[in-house]
């Protein structure tokens, strides 16, 4: 299958020349309107789609509760919920409930959901069932740029803030977009995108292990641990910034369903129905990238979260419409974060494994799945 290649010149809203296939959807995914949804089954899916939004965020407040709970100090549901009602206090509990493990979890569901929802952009835009953040090696290039923003400012004796966490990671994760960009317009298959993304990752990986390998400072030995991959350490100041971005960020993704719609549909559809392509590109570019920033700004690259979740997600609604997947897609990566940190936590205890090893445990079979069943994929 030919990889289709993304590009923000206006041209390439016209017409794609004879030859280039647009992109071909289920006939669930075509507006109600198109097809006359009046036979009763727009109904059907999303009240489909509704289910799905609740058994997740069941399983969400699940897990939620558990990693909480469990861990080398045991506790209670009863026992958390009034160390959280009483709020901080000298108790031992108080300060495990309240210091450590209350913003990792909550730091866990708001950056996968943000992880997640990343791949899905991604995703779309390039008309790619694997891409992903952490697979084009835009994770990696952001993960470079805090480190060396962190290098920087200890050797002049400041601090990396928590918003200049932020921006340094998307000044990484748009860098290593461009290169993909560059990419897509070049090779002429999916199968050497990914590949590319994959080399420029390992470029970014190395680099950033080059840096921290001859740190001196404590503060940069203690990045080995983050740049694995990891919610430890998480803050309730880390936990604000991030939350913030991602909030915001979300609210302009949700916005952007129907012309999402559209654009799954194909560049020249999306065109001829008033969809404002270029600005679109560009929308889908800013938002994933920081998206994927943030996540990486606080937990460092995370693996294959961008690639199954949404994935599943599509597959438990039923549709690839935006609208109706992507409140899935965001609790899903949420589910599946908490899951495997509360098992890269608890699994063998006192040793904590890294996040992004966990799911790489659970991601992996999805992604080959996905080649396996995509026939014609090369």
């Amino acid at each position: 299958m030919t990889a289709h290649r993304p590009s923000l010149d206006p041209s390439a809203a016209d017409p794609a020349p004879e030859g280039q296939r647009e992109r071909p959807r289920p006939l669930d995914d075509f507006p109600a309107s198109s097809r006359g949804a009046r036979s009763g089954r727009m109904p059907a899916r999303r009240l489909r789609a509704l289910a799905v939004w609740a058994a997740l965020g069941c399983a969400l407040a699940i897990l939620l509760v558990a990693g909480i709970c469990i861990g080398s100090v045991g506790a209670t549901p009863a026992e958390v919920l009034d160390s959280i009602l009483s709020g901080p206090d000298g108790t031992t509990l108080s300060q495990i409930v309240w210091q450590i493990r209350l913003p990792r979890v909550l730091a866990s569901a708001i950056l996968g959901g943000a992880l997640s929802l990343s791949g899905f952009l991604l995703q779309t835009f390039f008309n790619n069932p694997i891409a992903d953040p952490f697979v084009l090696g835009i994770s990696s290039g952001a993960r470079l740029a805090v480190a060396l923003a962190m290098i920087v400012l200890l050797g002049a004796r400041q601090v990396l803030t928590p918003w200049g966490s932020v921006a340094a990671a998307l000044a990484g994760s748009l860098a290593t977009m461009g290169a993909a960009l560059v990419l897509a317009r070049r090779v002429r298959t999916q199968s050497m995108l990914i590949i590319a993304g994959i080399m420029v990752g390992y470029v970014c990986s190395a680099a950033t292990n080059f840096l921290i390998a001859f740190a001196d400072d404590q503060d940069i030995v203690n990045l080995q641990s983050w740049s694995q991959g990891s919610f430890s350490g998480s803050s309730w100041s880390d936990l604000g910034v991030a939350t913030a971005a991602i909030v915001a960020v979300s609210i302009v993704v949700f916005a952007l369903s129907k012309p999402l719609g559209a654009y799954q549909l194909g560049e020249a559809f999306a065109h001829s129905v008033g969809v404002d392509v270029r600005r679109l590109r560009v929308l889908i570019v800013l938002v994933s990238s920081l998206l994927s920033a943030t996540v990486t700004a606080f937990a460092g690259p995370i693996s294959f979260v961008g690639i199954a979740a949404p994935h599943l997600a599509r597959l438990a609604v039923g549709s690839s419409r935006p609208l109706l997947v992507m409140p899935a897609c965001f609790l899903a990566g949420s589910v599946f974060c908490c899951g495997c940190d509360l098992l890269a936590r608890t699994l063998f205890s006192p040793v904590e494994l890294s996040v992004s090893a966990v799911t790489a445990v659970f991601g992996a079979p999805v992604v080959i799945a996905l080649m396996l069943r995509r026939k014609g994929y090369r």
